[in-house]
């Protein structure tokens, strides 16, 4: 699976995007877990006090912001099918 990352989490990253060999049918939080594992420089970008995923972090689901899906954290992702993205809150004026 190809996960996307924008602005400061690109620059963590290192990449605009990397590549995880997945089961399908894993949940969004299985895969946020996971790229913390192998990126654990996103965990403080990512994560508030509490460990939960901070309400500035926004990921997309075939462009569609999870908190809008069903099950939210707990919506399963094809792994051949699915595009993620991760996107830290950005402000301007």
């Amino acid at each position: 699976m190809r996960v996307y990352f924008y602005a400061t989490f690109r620059e963590i990253v290192g990449s605009k995007h990397i590549d995880l060999v997945l089961a399908d049918g894993i949940t969004v939080k299985q895969l946020l877990d996971r790229v913390l594992l192998e990126h654990p420089g996103l965990r403080p970008e990512m994560l508030d006090a509490a460990g939960a995923l901070s309400k500035h972090v926004h990921i997309f689901v075939n462009g569609r912001g999870c908190v809008f899906l069903d099950r939210g954290l707990d919506t399963p992702v094809s792994a051949s099918d699915d595009r993620i993205d991760f996107f830290p809150a950005v402000a301007g004026g």
